[in-house]
């Protein structure tokens, strides 16, 4: 048998493809460069067509752009700040993952600073840790009623945009209309017969769970409808189960609003154990439409809200404020929308 002698022969290195740049892009479809850039960072000024054609043109050449060099020539760093507040709850989970891809979309990077309590002192050292990246603009997401009395900890000058907090004062804000959605939810159950509808609520300390039963409330009222007291829970499954408990002993009830699909969840738990029937002898919904809300038993009639939406104003009032130099108060309201499933439908 031959034998071979000495190592075999490296495989050749292929060169590594030189990434696509702005000029290629320009050169592939005729336009200057220029007319690239606009198209990046000022869409609005490019006609349609061929902003249509520039970004068709990205999309094959695999253009990625270069975030430190924009930084350098336009002086931002092209990251916004984003302090959250428990983001273990589904609704400030989804909108901070809303602020995420809307900033992506838009070309900017997001850093992140939890807090586990709205106060001026976390609030303040979340604002330095985001300092710290240098970012062009704050988003924070503030659920809390007493997050108004620390907004003043922020810098005047500083692009800032509160979201699910109220309507600050001085400051741009973002939120989902909540008092609309629960007078939406409290009406369909008035329309499906029922002579009252009673309420789970959220913690008192939240600005949602407030404007929750204030809407449902005012439905009531306007109706000429019995107000019952709301029962508390803390937007958990247990305490979902524990309302469901005492309201399961009564006699007269025939329709529940839960302020949110995790104590639905757990009051659904009660009331099959109490032997209750939903839709049957109960109505029942929620408020959020979480992704396993059509999967209950039965399936969850609730409110959704567009945490998208959310995410996209977000961004857009902070970098409005961004290219301006400057703060501004602007507020916009996202509208939620009924979703009717079966624990509703006679």
């Amino acid at each position: 048998m031959a034998e071979t002698g000495g190592d075999l022969p490296e495989p050749p290195v292929r060169p590594a493809r030189r990434a696509a740049t702005m000029a290629d892009v320009a050169q592939a479809i005729g336009v200057s460069h220029q007319t690239v850039s606009r198209v990046l960072n000022d869409p609005g000024s490019v006609s349609p067509e061929t902003t249509s054609r520039v970004l068709q043109a990205i999309g094959e050449l695999g253009y990625r752009r270069n975030r430190a060099a924009r930084a350098l020539a336009t002086r931002r760093s092209q990251t916004i700040g984003v302090v959250s507040f428990d983001t273990t709850l589904y609704g400030p989970a989804s909108t901070l993952f809303g602020i995420e891809q809307a900033a992506g979309e838009a070309g900017y990077a997001v850093t992140v600073a939890s807090v586990k309590a709205m106060t001026e002192g976390s609030l303040r050292e979340a604002i330095d840790r985001l300092a710290m990246h240098d970012v062009d603009g704050i988003v924070l997401i503030a659920p809390l009623r007493d997050t108004s009395t620390v907004l003043p900890v922020l810098d005047p000058d500083l692009p800032a945009v509160v979201v699910e907090g109220g309507r600050a004062p001085g400051l741009a804000s973002v939120c989902v209309d909540q008092e609309l959605g629960a007078r939406l939810v409290t009406r369909h159950l008035l329309d499906r017969g029922a002579r009252t509808v009673w309420h789970v609520a959220g913690p008192a300390d939240w600005i949602e769970a407030e404007s929750r039963v204030a809407g449902w409330r005012d439905e009531l009222a306007e109706a000429g409808a019995e107000v019952p007291a709301p029962l508390r829970g803390d937007w958990s499954p247990p305490s979902g189960y524990q309302a469901g408990r005492k309201l399961a002993r009564r006699k007269d009830v025939g329709a529940v609003f839960v302020a949110n699909d995790q104590m639905a969840l757990g009051l659904l738990r009660a009331f099959h154990e109490a032997g209750l029937r939903i839709p049957e002898d109960v109505l029942v919904a929620g408020f959020d439409d979480v992704p396993e809300a059509g999967y209950y038993t039965p399936p969850l009639t609730t409110v959704r809200q567009d945490f998208a939406a959310v995410g996209r104003r977000s961004i857009e009032l902070v970098l409005e404020q961004v290219a301006a130099g400057r703060a501004a108060a602007r507020h916009q309201v996202v509208a939620p929308e009924l979703v009717v499933r079966q624990s509703t439908s006679r």
